[in-house]
């Protein structure tokens, strides 16, 4: 096999840089976001919804006004009450997805980010190293409620005008909003209790192929996968996978060549003695289909997508 000339690239050490161990063994270097990344984040986030949920409550009050105009002309009997109680409850249901539903469906997404996340450019990871959980998500969420709306309920139900009010919601955003500076990976309490972290996830391109020697026609591919051996990865085991052969080292090399194979169900041992032919094999027909993919307008973020 013919090597990339590619030097393998330096890991810069930094205060933010952290090491991912997967459940197949293999170490991933990645950086936890920085404060004014997830800041910025949640700003984004709390502008769409704000934005999504006054075209909500602006399209509710007007069909409400119209259902009073109806119920005017056509006197008491008419519907209009029953319909005005509807478009409340519905505006409820609005409030209640605006608060949990938002963060909960896109970060259960492939990607684990909502679309301040992605903009920003991070996204969230089981600290584990596993596949990022519903209950995970759900608890983070949940404590947001005491992190953010419990204080701000407080003072309402108290009133705005109450000392006492104001400085004990300052004091709990003071607990809460400062604890990720008092610990190393910068997380929140959502964190701390999901088993989570953020990191950041810039946008990617693959990177140029690395060079392999096409086989002649008469010359058959020493490793040849099936379309469901190769159907299971995706683009970011793909760029991981280019990661190890670049870096071309032979203990991670053996780690990961074990995983796809015991991932993909290859049971034969042929050519096992060349954990690195077996990976470049792999890797070429991989990215193969994934570019066939993308140019029809498909694309498989992970293994975890659909």
């Amino acid at each position: 096999m013919v090597r990339t000339a590619a030097l393998p690239r330096r890991l810069v050490r930094t205060s933010q840089q952290r090491t991912l161990v997967t459940p197949e063994g293999v170490a991933l270097p990645l950086s936890v976001a920085s404060r004014g990344s997830r800041a910025g984040a949640l700003m984004l986030d709390f502008i769409f919804i704000g934005t999504a949920f006054t075209l909500v409550t602006i399209g509710l009050v007007a069909l409400a006004g119209g259902v009073a105009s109806v119920a005017g002309r056509f006197g008491s009997g008419s519907p209009g009450a029953a319909v005005f109680q509807f478009l409340v409850v519905a505006w409820m249901i609005a409030a209640f997805l605006a608060r949990h539903a938002y963060f909960l469906w896109f970060e259960l997404g492939a990607r684990g980010a909502t679309p301040g996340k992605r903009l920003i450019g991070i996204r969230i990871a089981a600290r584990d190293g596993g596949r990022l959980t519903a209950e995970m998500v759900i608890a983070r969420n949940m404590l947001r409620d005491i992190e953010l709306f419990l204080p701000i309920g407080f003072i309402a139900t108290a009133g705005a005008d109450s000392p006492p009010a104001w400085l004990t919601a300052a004091a709990w955003f003071a607990l809460f909003m400062l604890l990720p500076c008092f610990n190393r990976d910068r997380l929140r309490a959502g964190d701390i209790v999901a088993g989570t972290w953020v990191v950041e996830a810039p946008r990617q391109k693959l990177e140029a192929p690395i060079a392999t020697p096409l086989p002649t026609a008469t010359e058959a591919p020493r490793y040849r996968f099936t379309e469901a051996e190769l159907a299971i990865y995706g683009e970011y085991e793909l760029q991981t996978l280019e990661r190890i052969l670049r870096e071309d080292r032979e203990a991670a090399l053996e780690s990961v060549r074990a995983a796809i194979a015991a991932k993909i169900g290859r049971e034969d041992n042929n050519g096992w003695e060349d954990p690195r032919a077996f990976l470049e094999a792999y890797y070429a027909q991989l990215r193969s289909r994934l570019e066939t993919g993308m140019r029809m307008g498909q694309r498989k973020a992970d293994k975890f997508a659909g």
